[in-house]
């Protein structure tokens, strides 16, 4: 995480308050100037934090405080090429605490209009979140004007901003209690030209896939209904978790429907994995029906946790499609490794293949440290 922290350095917002400087001749930023002499022991997050609490300390120091001026010279800011990057990120979120604080509809507003302004240089996807949580309705009402944006930056700030896991930003439990609030935002969205945001279309309904899978699920049937040359990928990135969990209308949506199958495996190359290490595994599965069989093939591993039990994990391997009568066979390498999101711990593991959501061929190996 230490090259993740220096997306915001000494040398950024020492920048930052030369711009700032430059936008409100006579304000010196000297809360800003002084904060980029403390940053190096800070997380990204709480280096975000901390310049944040200095831009707010500076702007309440001026002839006329508040978010109107703070508006004022953030847009004058983004006048000079400069004015960009990671460092925006704290700005943003002094645009909204202090939108926040004027308890005012129109600033509310404005400062939403800002982030729109903002997010071409830098994605206003966190600092929005804020602005959902304290008033849903009214955040979307204006963000789905924004899925006619002619920047690709802001269209994708629409479904983005608005998804309910976003990873590194706060939740919005509103937009987890609501499923549906999003909705029309992915339904202007996931036939947008730019693929950039068709992708956050994409990872925003497989989030959603989490707590709402029926919705989910209607929502790509919708799609695909439809569709354009892109919402096949759009529905089957938004579909892969649901995929992975077997779930039945996930799964016969892409076509992945109950097959008459023998499968034999897996077949591991050893019987224990000293970490680091690798498992191979091979496996057959033949077509034993009357007809074709579309077939996503995973397989899973039932890691051991802390306390002697058990978790599963899902793997995609492919998809395919076996004619009647035929047998293909399949081969696999998975990497056993430390890392910072999984800890791994010796004992019984076991590996099993997942073939359109059923299970085959539960076998166990032990893992050394």
């Amino acid at each position: 995480m230490g090259a993740m922290n220096e997306l915001i350095n000494r040398q950024g917002v020492e920048t930052l308050a030369g711009i700032l400087a430059a936008a409100a001749p006579g304000s010196g930023w000297p809360q800003v100037a002084a904060a980029a002499a403390h940053l190096d022991e800070l997380s990204l997050r709480s280096r975000t934090d901390a310049v944040s609490s200095a831009l707010l300390a500076d702007v309440r120091q001026l002839p006329d405080p508040g978010y109107p001026t703070a508006a004022r010279i953030f847009r004058s800011a983004l006048s000079g090429a400069g004015f960009t990057g990671w460092i925006l990120w704290p700005v943003s979120e002094t645009a909204v605490t202090l939108a926040l604080e004027s308890g005012t509809a129109p600033y509310f507003d404005d400062c939403l209009a800002l982030l729109a302004e903002l997010t071409p240089r830098l994605t206003g996807e966190f600092a929005i979140r804020r602005l959902l949580a304290a008033d849903l309705e009214r955040s979307l009402e204006i963000i789905q004007g924004w899925t006619g944006h002619p920047d690709e930056h802001v269209r994708r700030l629409a479904s983005e901003g608005t998804r309910p896991y976003l990873p590194w930003a706060v939740r919005v439990p509103a937009v987890v209690l609501h499923p549906e609030a999003s909705l029309p935002v992915l339904d202007a969205l996931y036939r947008d030209p730019s693929e950039y945001v068709r992708r956050s279309v994409a990872n925003h309904l497989n989030d959603l896939a989490r707590h709402a899978p029926k919705v989910v699920v209607a929502t790509a049937a919708r799609w695909l209904s439809a569709p354009d040359a892109n919402t096949a990928w759009v529905v089957r990135h938004g579909l892969r978790t649901l995929i992975k969990n077997a779930h039945p209308g996930a799964l016969a949506l892409q076509g992945f429907v109950p097959a008459s199958l023998a499968v034999t495996g897996p077949r591991l190359d050893r019987n224990y994995v000293a970490l680091p290490g690798e498992l191979a595994f091979d496996f057959e599965i033949a077509n034993t029906g009357n007809g074709d069989a579309r077939l996503a093939v995973d397989y899973v591993v039932h890691y051991v946790k802390a306390n002697g039990t058990q978790s599963a994990k899902v793997f995609k391997i492919a998809a395919l499609t076996l004619a009647a009568g035929e047998t293909r066979t399949l081969s696999k390498r998975h990497a056993f490794r430390q890392m910072t999101t999984r800890v791994h711990h010796p004992g019984v593991h076991a590996l099993e293949l997942q073939i359109n959501g059923i299970r085959h061929g539960h076998t166990e190996f032990e893992l050394h440290l």
